[in-house]
């Protein structure tokens, strides 16, 4: 039965995402429950719905001629025809088929396993050299920050290996990605636009740079995701000048906020349940199953979306044609339906088919990669630091569609 609860039944009916409280981004978990058990097709104010059942969520990620990924008809009143606008509707992950299929397929082709596993060494001696960094800044009396000193240090040179951007002209990318990735939230100021669009311009005026120096000199297609990208499949198919810019972007875009949560995330958890820290010390294999705990647990992702293209119907509520769906993946990792003890923080749990990268045609397409510099990171860390712990308060981005930390100040315990 339902909890009556009226606290968690209030929360319930006046759940509005363009109106959330601090509480809200502090920890969201006791709000999805609360809808979960309560209203778990929300019907928000401005007509859209709120989903937070795995089952439904699944539902509607697997049935792409019903739920749609392209955001040109919701993306046009937000954005206007502005350069957030022709990236977030050209990009892979807001788009449907054909165009969808394309573009996965040519990007697929670039992040080969070979292309990934080949990444390995490179990666390795990145994080050693981090883990250098932060032991002589803490024996020389300086706070370590987990998210400053590591976690956004990570994937930002990963893709641009993977991209093989120069290392001197890396600087811009994250607060690019930053901005861009901002405007997706559920509420966007004037400034926050205008800083997502100039991110864009100033994003797509250095790619032509990069790409047209590119042309003039290809990589090895086998290891340089961009050179790939510009040469297209073998049968001829190749992206467009606009298709092959904004989704070098959503290459970056994806890869980086993401993963530097998992990272972040992911220590924070292990500080804050000691007893998992000491049993992967005790127990360094079980990283793979720790790492996708942790992305069930607190995901980087919160919330997705799509748009109705018919009448239907989700857990037996009638949903009109043209109404975006809310898809929850914060409330669908901790659903009791799908999860024994879904609060429980559990480094072995499997199976664990959490939807932190969506599901259906439309799943991460960096998967492996992200599992890859997330293991690594989490394990090469507490194996040189298994004593950490918290040397100040740690401060969350503030953010509901994704979740992470902007300060992780931590004692490497030395």
């Amino acid at each position: 039965m339902p909890d009556q609860n009226p606290t968690a039944a209030e929360i319930a009916r006046s759940f509005d995402l363009r109106t959330l409280p601090q509480s809200f981004y502090d920890n969201p978990y006791a709000t999805y429950r609360a809808l979960r058990e309560n209203d778990p097709v929300r019907r928000l104010p401005d007509g859209g719905v709120f989903l937070t059942r795995y089952a439904d969520m699944e539902r509607v990620y697997k049935d792409t001629s019903v739920f749609s990924s392209d955001k040109k008809i919701e993306f046009l009143p937000k954005f206007g025809r502005t350069p957030l606008y022709e990236h977030h509707t050209t990009s892979l992950i807001f788009n449907d088929p054909p165009l969808h299929t394309r573009v996965r397929k040519i990007i697929n082709g670039a992040l080969t396993p070979r292309t990934i596993a080949e990444l390995e060494p490179d990666l390795v001696r990145l994080i050693d050299s981090l883990l250098d960094a932060m032991e002589k800044k803490a024996r020389a009396g300086e706070t370590v920050d987990l998210v400053d000193d590591y976690a956004i240090s990570i994937p930002v040179e990963v893709i641009g290996n993977l991209l093989d951007v120069p290392h001197d002209e890396r600087g811009p990318l994250r607060d690019w990605s930053l901005a861009i990735l901002g405007a997706l939230e559920p509420v966007v100021t004037q400034d926050m636009a205008d800083l997502g669009n100039k991110s864009v311009a100033d994003f797509v005026d250095y790619l032509k740079t990069l790409v047209a120096r590119r042309r003039e000199k290809p990589g090895n297609p086998e290891r340089d995701v961009l050179t790939r990208l510009i040469q297209g499949e073998g049968d001829g198919d190749r992206l467009s000048e606009i298709e092959l810019l904004q989704n070098c972007i959503f290459i970056l875009n994806a890869g980086h906020e993401t993963t530097t949560n998992l990272i972040g995330n992911g220590l924070a958890l292990l500080l804050d349940y000691p007893q998992s820290t000491r049993r992967l010390v005790a127990e360094p294999d079980l990283i793979r199953t720790a790492v996708d705990e942790m992305l069930r647990f607190d995901s980087p992702v919160q919330l997705g979306n799509r748009f109705t293209m018919r009448d239907t119907e989700i857990g037996g509520v009638k949903v009109a044609r043209g109404t975006s769906v809310n898809l929850c993946i914060g409330a669908a990792n901790r659903d009791p339906d799908q999860f024994s003890d879904p609060d429980t923080f559990d480094i072995a749990r499997a199976p664990n088919r959490h939807v932190a990268f969506a599901s259906g045609p439309h799943q991460c397409i960096g998967v492996a990669l992200a599992r890859l510099e997330g293991r690594i990171a989490v394990s090469r860390f507490l194996a040189r630091f298994p004593n950490f712990h918290y040397a100040g308060k740690p401060v969350r981005g503030g953010r509901a569609r994704f979740r992470g930390f902007l300060k992780l100040p931590v004692d490497l315990g030395l």
